[in-house]
């Protein structure tokens, strides 16, 4: 099985994932996640966590295009970016200041030489959408907690407000899985 962590940054999935990040990390197999080096419909699952956001919408549709396309038929992304509706609602309701959410709505990020930014966010219908328009179907939302690899390494698709109040927080993470049919 193919199992490919796009955007991984410094998280390790072990020795069965292949790690895809732009930045300078020893466990990285590649180093593109825009143009990635394996054949049509060879791949099982994408996992990318808190990275498409990255991209501008335009953009975001054309790298999903590409990982649609090494995705096998019925293969799987599992995708995490920040969660646009359920931010604003802490917010709403006066139970957290703007501050909080600058972080997971304007991301800033060293990679390289240079800063990178999140360029756009997303809430469920948006989000489907564009990965509609990239060729998936059949979204459902995902717990990170039924995935081993997840319990093992906390990364956003686990990010809470308040930070790291896994038990009594709320889930700021929009984490959906589809699939290339």
């Amino acid at each position: 099985m193919i199992k490919i962590n796009l955007g991984c940054g410094w998280r390790n999935f072990g020795n069965d994932w292949i790690h895809i990040d732009g930045g300078d990390y020893d466990h990285l197999d590649y180093k593109n996640i825009t143009k990635l080096e394996f054949k049509d419909n060879s791949v099982d699952l994408i996992y990318a966590s808190h990275v498409l956001e990255y991209f501008d919408r335009d953009e975001a549709v054309l790298v999903l295009k590409e990982w649609h396309r090494v995705l096998k038929n019925n293969g799987t992304l599992r995708i995490a970016v920040p969660d646009f509706y359920a931010m604003t609602q802490l917010y709403l309701l006066n139970q957290y200041p703007l501050k909080t959410f600058l972080g997971p709505l304007f991301g800033k990020m060293k990679m390289g030489k240079d800063t990178i930014y999140h360029k756009t966010t997303y809430d469920w219908n948006s989000l489907c959408e564009t990965l509609t328009n990239a060729g998936f179907e059949n979204f459902k939302k995902y717990n990170w907690q039924d995935y081993d690899v997840h319990i093992e390494n906390d990364d956003h698709s686990q990010a809470y407000i308040p930070h790291m109040d896994k038990e009594n927080g709320k889930l700021i993470s929009l984490n959906i899985e589809c699939n290339k049919l």
